[in-house]
């Protein structure tokens, strides 16, 4: 099928998990916010996050993609956890399970609404594993791929991945389980994957080792202003980067790891540099945020970006 998000624009969450651990106090080990599906108490409080979001994008006249909590619901991100393969696949199940839930409270023709089984790097999304080919990230992804098949969402997406070979693989592992999948890389400040990589080689990369199945590439994890060096006018590759989910904070990735307050940026701000981008490549039709992001940034992207007044958050 051709994914509507393709046509319009849709707007999708923000940092989920920065948000839950600074904004609400949750305690979330190694960022897996998935554990949160393990008690009612949880659950409420994932569907309360989700609500905040589509409330901005019913507000906004907005398609949404609902991505699940599965970021760090594979394999070696669980055995830190203490998490068995088991639980990881009623857990990776029950995220999307929920999106459906809330597909359908939501769903109207004037807001349609996408589900997303969302999976991360077996790496800490920062530092790149280039000792991890293509075939064994295929082998390692394809658990998580087939358990988030089993709910039947209607794609899987693929976030802050820092190497070709790794992106390889999972649209592989998800071109085998029968779904669409989206790739989202990770920038450092000079528009570059952490790998090294420029942001238009690895997009053609990709593409060439999967003959183009990918149904989108998107940037996450990193400033509009670290995403600018990556902008080459007129490359054919732009045509295939649709999305953008940035952080609040101009910081490097090191800058990040080591700092132990949340750098929340100007919601304002972040939403003009959209727009700027927006009015440079009109093929951007998915706008979210990521780390220090909440409600408030989406809100403000959602405004600039469609012109509708700014929806007020909680």
């Amino acid at each position: 099928m051709r994914l509507p998000q393709l046509d319009r624009l849709f707007l999708t969450d923000s940092g989920l998990e920065t948000d839950l651990i600074f904004n609400h106090g949750v305690d979330l080990p190694c960022f897996a916010a998935f554990t949160l599906l393990r008690d009612a108490s949880g659950r409420r409080r994932l569907a309360d996050y989700y609500r905040r979001h589509l409330d901005i994008a019913r507000a906004a006249g907005t398609g949404f993609i609902l991505e699940s909590t599965g970021w760090r619901a594979s394999a070696d991100w669980g055995e830190q956890l203490g998490i068995d393969n088991g639980e990881l696949n009623t857990l990776n199940r029950q995220g999307v399970e929920l999106l459906h839930s809330l597909r359908t409270e939501y769903q109207t023709e004037a807001l349609p609404i996408i589900v997303s089984g969302c999976i991360g790097p077996r790496g800490d999304g920062y530092v790149p594993d280039t000792n991890f080919s293509a075939d064994a990230a295929e082998a390692y992804h394809r658990t998580q791929v087939a358990s988030l098949a089993a709910a039947a969402p209607d794609m899987i997406t693929a976030m802050t991945l820092t190497t070709v070979d790794e992106a390889i693989g999972i649209v592989r592992a998800a071109q085998a389980a029968g779904l669409p999948v989206v790739i989202s890389f990770t920038l450092e400040t000079d528009g570059r994957l952490p790998s090294g990589t420029t942001l238009g080689d690895a997009i053609a990369a990709v593409d060439a080792a999967t003959d183009g199945v990918a149904a989108y590439f998107m940037v996450n994890c990193a400033h509009p202003s670290h995403f600018e060096p990556a902008i080459e006018a007129g490359a054919p590759w732009l045509d295939r980067l649709r999305g953008l989910r940035a952080n609040a904070s101009q910081c490097s990735h090191a800058e990040l790891d080591v700092m132990t307050s949340l750098d929340a940026g100007d919601p304002a701000t972040l939403a003009n540099e959209y727009a700027a981008l927006l009015a440079r490549l009109p093929q951007l039709t998915v706008l979210g945020g990521c780390c220090g992001t909440d409600a408030r940034h989406v809100a403000a992207i959602a405004a600039a970006c469609t012109g509708q007044p700014m929806h007020k958050t909680a």
